[in-house]
């Protein structure tokens, strides 16, 4: 295929993966709803009612049937390795929409999927782009590639909290990754982005704005995204190396970091309740409200809102990130790690001084009352 025909299946990917998550929804609902498949509310949960948690399947279905029908299999050759490691996730994730999966189980999962993509189809880091002045030898590449892939699923999982939060965060992701690849002359990743795009925005329908057919993406959606944004992070930044792959139109440098930079959302929320978590003394992948978007959502603003905001903030630090790829690795993963804990902070800051104001407007009260 020229690339004018390959340009063509871009958009038509979208829209095939759009319909068909579009409308095998309302039949998963209809399913949930007669075998009971409900996501209940409780403690760990921001929902007030019972909530279908299938979402993810169609978002599943859509994808993989696009990207297989219209991705060039020659052209990239981790797919035979990619479609299985998916699978993998798939069933991790639809076992514990259904029944309870033990976090060890998970765990085990999303590390075997890793490995069958970075040890079986050789994705993997194999420069840090002159991080600290480090080489790293095959096992070092494949034990950080694991590492790296587990940490982004994870924080994707983590970040579907409110509605419509890991969609739009999944979508501005993969545009941006998709973008770039789009620009050096690389479709594969464009295609896959497109599919996976197409299936998200169906999705958001019916998470964000339907009320009588609401559903969640629930472990399978979440899992399979952190997946595949984090095949493609890996891809990005061994396809900046310009030494590997020469004759870019748009050059990137310092690719890890303004990989960073593109996932900033999920990256820096994990980072923030692990570290919380450790420092309580609890182990770093037990549930609680800790996360950025429970802050928001205890400040007043809505689900709708929180999402938005951090998607704004997302394409802020994807700006940044382009606009200074040259300043170096080692610099712009500082700036861009330091400014995310610095934004991640501030509802909490917020959230601390409305508690006081609402403590010292209490105590005032009673002042008044016991004069």
């Amino acid at each position: 295929m020229n690339d004018y025909t390959i340009r063509l299946l871009i958009p038509f990917a979208s829209i095939i993966s759009f319909i068909m998550v579009f409308f095998s929804i309302p039949t998963i609902l209809r399913v949930a709803r007669q075998k009971n498949l409900f996501d209940e509310p409780g403690k760990r949960t921001v929902h007030k009612v019972r909530i279908p948690t299938l979402g993810g399947l169609a978002i599943f279905i859509g994808f993989l049937f696009t990207y297989s029908l219209f991705v060039d299999w020659f052209e990239f050759t981790k797919i035979p390795f990619l479609i299985p490691a998916i699978l993998i996730i798939f069933g991790i994730g639809i076992k514990d929409d259904i029944l309870v999966t033990a976090p060890i189980v998970k765990l085990m999962g999303q590390i075997i999927a890793a490995l069958i993509i970075v040890g079986m189809g050789d994705l993997r880091i194999t420069d840090l782009h002159g991080f600290f002045g480090l080489d790293i030898n095959y096992l070092a590449s494949v034990v950080i590639t694991v590492f790296l892939m587990v940490f982004i699923i994870n924080g994707f999982n983590l970040i579907d909290g409110v509605d419509g939060l890991a969609a739009i965060t999944g979508i501005i992701t993969i545009l941006a990754f998709g973008i770039w690849f789009y620009l050096n002359g690389n479709y594969h990743i464009p295609i896959m982005s497109a599919a996976l795009v197409g299936g998200l925005l169906a999705f958001l329908y019916y998470n964000v704005f339907s009320k009588r057919q609401k559903i969640f993406m629930g472990d399978t959606g979440s899992l399979l995204l952190g997946f595949l944004l984090a095949v493609v992070a890996i891809h990005f930044s061994e396809f900046t190396i310009l030494n590997k792959y020469p004759g870019h139109s748009f050059v990137m440098n310092s690719g890890p970091a303004v990989a960073l930079a593109i996932l900033i959302v999920p990256i820096i929320d994990t980072t923030r309740v692990f570290f919380l978590r450790i420092s309580q003394g609890k182990s770093p992948f037990s549930a609680d409200k800790n996360h950025i978007h429970h802050r928001m959502l205890a400040l007043g603003f809505t689900h709708v809102q929180t999402s938005l905001i951090l998607g704004v903030i997302n394409i802020a630090f994807i700006i940044l990130g382009y606009s200074l790829r040259n300043l170096g690795v080692l610099k712009l993963t500082f700036l861009i790690f330091i400014l995310g804990m610095i934004v991640a902070y501030i509802p909490s800051l917020f959230l601390l001084w409305k508690r006081r104001g609402i403590v010292k407007r209490l105590q005032a009260i009673n002042k008044e009352e016991n004069r």
